[in-house]
């Protein structure tokens, strides 16, 4: 009975680990998506003249803004977006691996099962 709880607190951690894994890749494509989109505002704000307006959303409001600045702005955007899809992706990595040797040792539990199960039929016949 000891070993059919155990399997279970084994195959619940298995699926917390997938829960975690399906979270880690929703972020990253999340982040993907700001990412193209601040890289389309990088290359229009490229494309402008230096005497050019620049507005920026600020709720309800635009409040005109330094090209320079926005252009900063963005660049920062995008440095703080690549490093945070690098953190999840590394997240991902150690995700999978935990996952795998997991579900490795629900494998293994479940195999000692089926090899018990089996040992027990043979013994029964062996009676007979």
């Amino acid at each position: 009975m000891a070993e059919l709880t155990k399997f279970e607190e084994e195959l619940n951690k298995l699926k917390t680990l997938e829960k975690d894994r399906e979270k880690y890749f929703s972020s990253r494509q999340e982040m993907e998506m700001r990412l193209t989109e601040s890289r389309n505002v990088k290359a229009e704000l490229d494309l402008m003249d230096a005497d050019s307006k620049v507005y920026k959303l600020i709720g309800a409001v635009l409040v005109r803004q330094d090209l320079e600045e926005a252009r900063s702005t963005v660049e920062k955007r995008l440095e703080f977006i690549e490093s945070e899809i690098k953190r999840v992706e590394a997240s991902i990595a150690d995700v999978v691996k935990k996952s795998t040797e997991q579900r490795d040792k629900v494998m293994n539990i479940q195999k000692s099962f089926q090899m018990a199960q089996q040992a027990a039929v043979a013994a029964q016949q062996q009676k007979k």
